[in-house]
Protein backbone atom coordinates (compact mmCIF):
# COMPACT_ATOMS: atom_id res chain seq x y z
CA UNK A 1 0.00 0.00 0.00
CA UNK A 2 1.42 3.22 -0.98
CA UNK A 3 -0.87 6.28 -0.38
CA UNK A 4 0.85 9.80 -0.73
CA UNK A 5 -0.93 13.14 0.67
CA UNK A 6 -3.83 13.04 -1.67
CA UNK A 7 -4.82 9.83 -1.35
CA UNK A 8 -4.75 9.95 2.46
CA UNK A 9 -7.04 12.94 2.84
CA UNK A 10 -9.34 11.12 -0.18
CA UNK A 11 -9.05 8.32 2.00
CA UNK A 12 -9.96 10.71 5.23
CA UNK A 13 -13.20 11.77 3.64
CA UNK A 14 -14.47 8.25 2.26
CA UNK A 15 -16.12 7.08 5.96
CA UNK A 16 -15.50 5.31 8.77
CA UNK A 17 -16.89 2.06 8.70
CA UNK A 18 -15.27 -0.35 11.14
CA UNK A 19 -14.80 -3.68 12.36
CA UNK A 20 -12.55 -5.92 15.09
CA UNK A 21 -11.73 -7.54 17.82
CA UNK A 22 -12.88 -7.57 21.47
CA UNK A 23 -13.21 -4.56 23.13
CA UNK A 24 -11.00 -2.88 25.82
CA UNK A 25 -12.11 -2.63 29.15
CA UNK A 26 -13.26 0.90 30.48
CA UNK A 27 -14.70 3.77 27.95
CA UNK A 28 -16.64 2.37 25.45
CA UNK A 29 -15.20 1.26 21.99
CA UNK A 30 -16.74 2.14 18.18
CA UNK A 31 -19.25 -0.51 17.89
CA UNK A 32 -18.00 -3.72 16.41
CA UNK A 33 -14.78 -3.75 18.25
CA UNK A 34 -11.36 -3.52 17.61
CA UNK A 35 -8.35 -1.23 18.75
CA UNK A 36 -9.88 2.24 20.29
CA UNK A 37 -8.99 5.27 18.27
CA UNK A 38 -7.79 7.95 20.49
CA UNK A 39 -8.04 11.70 19.28
CA UNK A 40 -4.40 13.28 20.36
CA UNK A 41 -5.39 16.62 21.66
CA UNK A 42 -8.28 15.97 19.37
CA UNK A 43 -7.42 15.88 15.63
CA UNK A 44 -4.25 18.26 15.43
CA UNK A 45 -3.12 16.70 12.33
CA UNK A 46 -6.33 18.56 11.21
CA UNK A 47 -7.04 21.86 13.54
CA UNK A 48 -4.95 23.01 16.36
CA UNK A 49 -5.07 21.01 19.23
CA UNK A 50 -6.82 21.25 22.41
CA UNK A 51 -9.66 23.69 20.82
CA UNK A 52 -13.39 22.77 20.38
CA UNK A 53 -12.80 22.45 16.61
CA UNK A 54 -9.96 19.89 16.89
CA UNK A 55 -12.41 17.82 19.44
CA UNK A 56 -15.30 18.25 17.43
CA UNK A 57 -13.51 17.22 14.24
CA UNK A 58 -11.85 14.02 15.84
CA UNK A 59 -15.56 12.69 16.93
CA UNK A 60 -17.04 13.29 13.52
CA UNK A 61 -14.07 11.40 12.27
CA UNK A 62 -14.54 8.30 14.27
CA UNK A 63 -12.67 8.63 17.49
CA UNK A 64 -13.54 6.83 20.40
CA UNK A 65 -12.22 9.06 23.13
CA UNK A 66 -10.62 12.61 23.10
CA UNK A 67 -7.59 13.77 24.68
CA UNK A 68 -6.96 16.94 26.80
CA UNK A 69 -4.18 17.36 28.87
CA UNK A 70 -4.64 19.41 32.01
CA UNK A 71 -3.13 22.10 33.10
CA UNK A 72 -4.08 25.00 36.22
CA UNK A 73 -4.82 28.65 36.00
CA UNK A 74 -4.09 30.76 38.98
CA UNK A 75 -7.21 30.69 40.12
CA UNK A 76 -6.67 26.94 40.22
CA UNK A 77 -9.44 26.17 37.34
CA UNK A 78 -8.52 23.02 35.06
CA UNK A 79 -7.85 24.22 31.56
CA UNK A 80 -6.88 22.09 28.32
CA UNK A 81 -3.17 22.96 26.72
CA UNK A 82 -0.27 20.58 26.09
CA UNK A 83 2.00 22.08 28.48
CA UNK A 84 1.32 25.28 31.03
CA UNK A 85 3.88 27.57 28.93
CA UNK A 86 1.15 28.66 26.13
CA UNK A 87 3.31 30.85 23.69
CA UNK A 88 3.71 28.00 21.19
CA UNK A 89 -0.68 27.23 21.20
CA UNK A 90 -2.18 30.70 22.15
CA UNK A 91 -0.92 34.40 20.80
CA UNK A 92 -0.07 35.53 23.88
CA UNK A 93 3.49 36.45 22.94
CA UNK A 94 1.80 39.15 20.78
CA UNK A 95 -0.41 40.41 23.36
CA UNK A 96 1.35 43.54 24.75
CA UNK A 97 -0.85 43.48 28.04
CA UNK A 98 0.71 40.61 28.80
CA UNK A 99 4.37 41.30 27.89
CA UNK A 100 5.39 41.42 31.91
CA UNK A 101 4.24 37.77 32.68
CA UNK A 102 6.27 36.57 30.00
CA UNK A 103 9.85 34.66 32.70
CA UNK A 104 11.88 31.74 33.38
CA UNK A 105 10.67 28.71 35.34
CA UNK A 106 12.13 25.40 36.21
CA UNK A 107 9.79 22.65 35.46
CA UNK A 108 10.42 19.45 35.85
CA UNK A 109 13.93 19.70 36.33
CA UNK A 110 14.39 22.16 32.98
CA UNK A 111 14.60 25.51 32.18
CA UNK A 112 11.25 26.75 30.17
CA UNK A 113 10.92 30.60 29.21
CA UNK A 114 7.77 32.24 28.33
CA UNK A 115 3.98 32.34 29.68
CA UNK A 116 2.59 29.59 31.89
CA UNK A 117 -0.87 29.43 32.60
CA UNK A 118 -0.47 29.51 36.61
CA UNK A 119 0.15 33.07 36.25
CA UNK A 120 -2.97 34.07 34.56
CA UNK A 121 -6.68 33.92 35.63
CA UNK A 122 -9.31 31.85 33.48
CA UNK A 123 -10.63 35.24 33.02
CA UNK A 124 -7.31 36.40 31.64
CA UNK A 125 -6.48 33.19 29.78
CA UNK A 126 -10.61 33.58 27.88
CA UNK A 127 -8.71 36.44 25.85
CA UNK A 128 -6.66 34.34 24.05
CA UNK A 129 -7.00 32.98 20.89
CA UNK A 130 -5.91 28.97 20.18
CA UNK A 131 -2.72 28.94 17.52
CA UNK A 132 -0.85 26.20 15.74
CA UNK A 133 1.51 24.68 17.76
CA UNK A 134 3.59 23.29 14.75
CA UNK A 135 2.98 25.73 11.52
CA UNK A 136 6.02 24.76 9.85
CA UNK A 137 4.99 21.48 9.62
CA UNK A 138 0.81 21.98 9.44
CA UNK A 139 0.52 24.96 7.51
CA UNK A 140 -2.58 23.93 6.78
CA UNK A 141 -3.79 24.28 10.10
CA UNK A 142 -3.13 28.20 10.90
CA UNK A 143 -5.94 28.77 8.84
CA UNK A 144 -8.13 28.07 11.63
CA UNK A 145 -5.75 30.58 13.92
CA UNK A 146 -7.28 32.63 16.43
CA UNK A 147 -10.93 31.48 15.71
CA UNK A 148 -10.86 28.93 18.96
CA UNK A 149 -10.41 30.25 23.26
CA UNK A 150 -8.72 27.78 25.33
CA UNK A 151 -11.24 25.66 26.79
CA UNK A 152 -11.81 24.18 30.70
CA UNK A 153 -11.53 20.47 31.37
CA UNK A 154 -15.52 21.09 32.43
CA UNK A 155 -16.07 22.45 28.97
CA UNK A 156 -14.25 19.39 27.16
CA UNK A 157 -16.63 17.14 29.70
CA UNK A 158 -19.73 18.60 28.35
CA UNK A 159 -18.08 18.85 24.94
CA UNK A 160 -17.72 15.16 25.02
CA UNK A 161 -21.42 14.39 26.10
CA UNK A 162 -23.08 16.76 23.39
CA UNK A 163 -21.30 14.94 20.98
CA UNK A 164 -22.20 11.56 22.62
CA UNK A 165 -25.75 12.49 22.07
CA UNK A 166 -25.49 14.18 18.51
CA UNK A 167 -23.16 10.57 17.15
CA UNK A 168 -25.15 8.27 19.49
CA UNK A 169 -22.12 6.86 20.92
CA UNK A 170 -20.18 7.67 24.29
CA UNK A 171 -17.27 9.74 23.61
CA UNK A 172 -14.58 8.88 26.11
CA UNK A 173 -12.50 11.79 28.01
CA UNK A 174 -8.59 10.90 28.34
CA UNK A 175 -7.34 13.18 30.97
CA UNK A 176 -3.63 13.54 31.37
CA UNK A 177 -2.15 15.13 34.45
CA UNK A 178 0.40 17.32 33.71
CA UNK A 179 3.90 18.13 35.72
CA UNK A 180 1.84 17.15 38.82
CA UNK A 181 4.85 17.05 40.63
CA UNK A 182 5.99 20.46 39.82
CA UNK A 183 2.39 22.34 40.79
CA UNK A 184 1.63 20.44 43.80
CA UNK A 185 5.00 22.11 44.83
CA UNK A 186 3.79 25.19 43.65
CA UNK A 187 -0.12 24.71 45.90
CA UNK A 188 -1.85 24.07 42.54
CA UNK A 189 -1.86 20.42 42.93
CA UNK A 190 -3.88 18.72 39.64
CA UNK A 191 -5.10 15.46 41.80
CA UNK A 192 -7.98 17.09 43.69
CA UNK A 193 -9.55 19.24 41.08
CA UNK A 194 -9.87 16.68 38.55
CA UNK A 195 -11.49 14.30 41.07
CA UNK A 196 -13.86 17.32 42.11
CA UNK A 197 -15.08 17.24 38.23
CA UNK A 198 -15.15 13.79 37.47
CA UNK A 199 -17.55 13.30 40.77
CA UNK A 200 -19.64 16.29 39.74
CA UNK A 201 -20.15 15.14 36.05
CA UNK A 202 -20.79 11.12 38.08
CA UNK A 203 -18.28 10.25 35.01
CA UNK A 204 -17.98 6.27 34.92
CA UNK A 205 -15.29 3.89 33.45
CA UNK A 206 -17.50 4.47 29.64
CA UNK A 207 -16.93 8.20 29.92
CA UNK A 208 -13.09 8.50 31.40
CA UNK A 209 -9.47 7.19 32.00
CA UNK A 210 -7.16 9.10 33.41
CA UNK A 211 -3.60 9.05 32.33
CA UNK A 212 -0.30 10.72 33.42
CA UNK A 213 3.12 10.11 33.47
CA UNK A 214 3.52 10.16 36.89
CA UNK A 215 2.63 6.78 39.46
CA UNK A 216 2.10 9.28 42.29
CA UNK A 217 -0.62 11.07 40.46
CA UNK A 218 -1.94 7.92 39.31
CA UNK A 219 -1.84 6.54 42.97
CA UNK A 220 -3.52 9.14 44.30
CA UNK A 221 -6.53 8.72 41.96
CA UNK A 222 -6.16 5.17 42.64
CA UNK A 223 -7.12 6.17 46.18
CA UNK A 224 -10.20 7.96 45.82
CA UNK A 225 -11.68 4.97 44.42
CA UNK A 226 -13.44 6.79 41.34
CA UNK A 227 -14.06 3.44 39.27
CA UNK A 228 -12.79 5.16 36.33
CA UNK A 229 -9.52 3.11 34.60
CA UNK A 230 -5.65 4.46 35.21
CA UNK A 231 -3.41 4.81 31.97
CA UNK A 232 0.68 4.75 32.84
CA UNK A 233 2.38 6.41 30.28
CA UNK A 234 6.14 5.78 29.32
CA UNK A 235 8.50 7.90 28.17
CA UNK A 236 11.38 6.18 25.93
CA UNK A 237 14.52 7.23 28.44
CA UNK A 238 14.66 8.67 32.03
CA UNK A 239 11.84 7.76 34.48
CA UNK A 240 8.93 9.97 35.82
CA UNK A 241 9.85 13.09 37.24
CA UNK A 242 8.19 12.08 40.23
CA UNK A 243 10.25 9.08 40.65
CA UNK A 244 13.23 11.40 40.04
CA UNK A 245 12.31 14.17 42.03
CA UNK A 246 12.33 11.61 45.19
CA UNK A 247 15.47 10.04 44.15
CA UNK A 248 14.00 6.67 42.78
CA UNK A 249 16.22 5.60 40.19
CA UNK A 250 13.38 3.00 38.54
CA UNK A 251 13.75 3.80 35.10
CA UNK A 252 10.72 3.54 31.80
CA UNK A 253 12.51 0.50 30.79
CA UNK A 254 12.15 -1.09 34.38
CA UNK A 255 8.48 -0.17 34.20
CA UNK A 256 8.01 -1.95 30.67
CA UNK A 257 9.88 -5.39 32.17
CA UNK A 258 7.55 -8.13 33.50
CA UNK A 259 8.25 -7.05 37.11
CA UNK A 260 7.65 -3.54 36.37
CA UNK A 261 4.58 -3.96 34.38
CA UNK A 262 3.29 -6.53 37.91
CA UNK A 263 3.67 -3.35 39.65
CA UNK A 264 1.74 -1.34 37.07
CA UNK A 265 -1.06 -3.39 37.25
CA UNK A 266 -1.31 -3.05 40.70
CA UNK A 267 -2.67 0.71 40.33
CA UNK A 268 -3.71 0.75 36.14
CA UNK A 269 -5.43 -0.94 33.70
CA UNK A 270 -3.32 0.52 31.09
CA UNK A 271 0.01 1.25 29.68
CA UNK A 272 0.53 3.89 26.93
CA UNK A 273 4.43 3.56 25.53
CA UNK A 274 6.02 5.45 22.81
CA UNK A 275 5.21 3.42 19.85
CA UNK A 276 8.97 3.02 19.02
CA UNK A 277 8.96 0.62 21.95
CA UNK A 278 6.88 -2.12 20.59
CA UNK A 279 9.17 -2.30 18.14
CA UNK A 280 11.27 -5.50 18.16
CA UNK A 281 9.90 -6.08 21.77
CA UNK A 282 7.64 -8.39 23.48
CA UNK A 283 5.65 -5.51 24.92
CA UNK A 284 2.27 -6.48 24.14
CA UNK A 285 2.16 -9.85 24.97
CA UNK A 286 4.05 -9.03 28.31
CA UNK A 287 1.48 -6.25 28.70
CA UNK A 288 -1.38 -8.39 28.23
CA UNK A 289 0.05 -11.39 30.34
CA UNK A 290 0.08 -8.91 33.24
CA UNK A 291 -3.54 -8.00 32.62
CA UNK A 292 -3.20 -4.89 31.07
CA UNK A 293 -3.74 -3.19 27.70
CA UNK A 294 -1.66 -1.30 25.61
CA UNK A 295 -2.12 1.87 23.36
CA UNK A 296 1.19 3.47 22.17
CA UNK A 297 1.21 7.20 20.89
CA UNK A 298 1.88 9.16 19.08
CA UNK A 299 0.71 8.08 15.27
CA UNK A 300 0.98 11.08 12.83
CA UNK A 301 1.09 10.88 9.16
CA UNK A 302 4.02 13.11 7.81
CA UNK A 303 6.96 12.05 6.84
CA UNK A 304 9.34 12.84 9.59
CA UNK A 305 6.95 11.00 12.07
CA UNK A 306 6.95 7.88 10.12
CA UNK A 307 9.62 5.09 10.01
CA UNK A 308 11.67 5.10 6.94
CA UNK A 309 10.13 2.41 5.50
CA UNK A 310 6.39 4.18 5.36
CA UNK A 311 7.94 7.47 4.26
CA UNK A 312 6.54 8.65 0.52
CA UNK A 313 7.99 11.93 -1.46
CA UNK A 314 11.11 13.76 -0.42
CA UNK A 315 9.78 16.27 2.01
CA UNK A 316 9.91 16.06 5.92
CA UNK A 317 5.97 17.04 6.00
CA UNK A 318 4.76 15.10 2.67
CA UNK A 319 2.24 12.52 4.03
CA UNK A 320 3.44 9.06 4.34
CA UNK A 321 1.75 5.58 3.98
CA UNK A 322 0.39 5.75 7.63
CA UNK A 323 -2.19 3.23 6.92
CA UNK A 324 0.73 0.50 6.56
CA UNK A 325 2.01 1.63 9.94
CA UNK A 326 -1.85 1.31 11.65
CA UNK A 327 -1.74 -1.67 10.00
CA UNK A 328 1.21 -3.16 11.29
CA UNK A 329 0.48 -2.05 15.22
CA UNK A 330 -2.98 -3.38 15.05
CA UNK A 331 -1.27 -6.53 13.52
CA UNK A 332 0.57 -6.06 16.86
CA UNK A 333 -2.76 -6.70 19.19
CA UNK A 334 -2.88 -3.20 20.42
CA UNK A 335 -5.86 -2.49 22.42
CA UNK A 336 -5.86 1.49 21.29
CA UNK A 337 -3.67 3.92 19.12
CA UNK A 338 -3.38 7.89 20.64
CA UNK A 339 -3.12 9.70 17.03
CA UNK A 340 -3.04 13.10 15.41
CA UNK A 341 -5.46 11.56 12.93
CA UNK A 342 -7.94 9.85 14.21
CA UNK A 343 -9.51 9.35 10.72
CA UNK A 344 -6.68 7.67 8.96
CA UNK A 345 -6.66 5.42 12.12
CA UNK A 346 -10.57 4.70 11.86
CA UNK A 347 -10.40 4.26 8.16
CA UNK A 348 -7.25 1.87 8.82
CA UNK A 349 -9.15 -0.12 11.44
CA UNK A 350 -11.50 -1.47 9.27
CA UNK A 351 -9.45 -2.91 6.66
Amino acid sequence: MQLGRRSLLLAAAAGTATAGTAAPAGAEPHKGGGPVVIGHRGAAGWRPEHTAPSYTYAVQTGADWIEPDLVPTKDHVLVVRHENEISQTTDVARRPEFADRRTTKTVDGRAVTGWFTEDFTLAELKTLRAVERLPAVRNRNTVFDGRAEVMTFQEVVDLARRLSREHGRTIAVFPETKHPTYFRSIGLPLEPKLTAVIRRNRLGRRECVVQSFEPTSLKRIAAERLGVPLWQALGTTGGPYDLVAAGDPTTYKDMMSPAGLARIAAYADWIGPDKVSLVGTSLVADAHAAGLRIGPYTFRAENQFLPERFRRGSGANDFGDAFAEYALYYRMGVDAVVTDFPDLAVIARRS
